[in-house]
C-alpha cells in the first residue's frame, strides 16, 4: 500500500506542476522571496533534525490532507526525496510567479554522494498571506552546485 501511495502522490504532484502553465513576467517581491526562502529552508532544517511535525506544518493544506500525518509525510520524503531529505548543499534560484497565489522556487542541490539535483518547489500563498509548500519535483541535474 505504501508503494502505491508513494507512486500516486508523485504522479499527482507531477500532474499538478504540468498544469501550472507559463510564468508571469512580473517579479516576485523581495518580501515574498525572503518569506518563501525562509519556509523552504525551515522545512529543510526540519528534515535535517528529523522533526516531522515541523516539516509537515510547512506543507500546504492539500499536501497535509494527502498524507494525513507527519509520519507518512516524512516516510515519503525519506524514501522518495533523499536529496531533499539530506542535501549536502543547497542553492536557491530566482523564484518565478506562476499565478496570483503561486510561486515556483527552484533549488540546486547536491546529495551525500555528490550528485547534482534540481528541486522545483510549488509555493502557495495561504489566505493569511503566509506561504506553504504545495509540492516539490526533484530531477537529476548536470549543473554544478557551488
Amino acid at each position: 500500500m505504501r508503494s502505491w501511495l508513494y507512486r500516486w502522490s508523485l504522479s499527482m504532484i507531477f500532474v499538478w506542476f504540468a498544469g501550472t502553465g507559463a510564468t508571469s513576467a512580473a517579479e516576485v517581491s523581495a518580501a515574498d522571496t525572503a518569506a518563501i526562502r525562509a519556509v523552504v529552508q525551515a522545512q529543510l532544517d526540519a528534515f535535517a533534525a528529523d522533526d516531522g511535525k515541523r516539516a509537515f506544518s510547512l506543507a500546504a493544506p492539500g499536501i497535509r490532507k494527502m498524507f494525513g500525518n507527519a509520519d507518512r509525510f516524512m516516510e515519503m520524503v525519506r524514501t522518495g526525496y533523499p536529496a531533499v531529505y539530506r542535501p549536502a548543499s543547497v542553492s536557491f534560484l530566482k523564484p518565478e510567479l506562476a499565478g496570483a497565489t503561486m510561486v515556483i522556487q527552484g533549488l540546486r542541490l547536491t546529495d551525500a554522494r555528490g550528485a547534482s539535483w534540481r528541486a522545483v518547489y510549488q509555493m502557495q500563498r495561504q489566505p493569511d498571506k503566509s506561504w506553504r509548500i504545495g509540492g516539490c519535483q526533484v530531477v537529476p541535474s548536470d549543473e554544478r552546485v557551488t
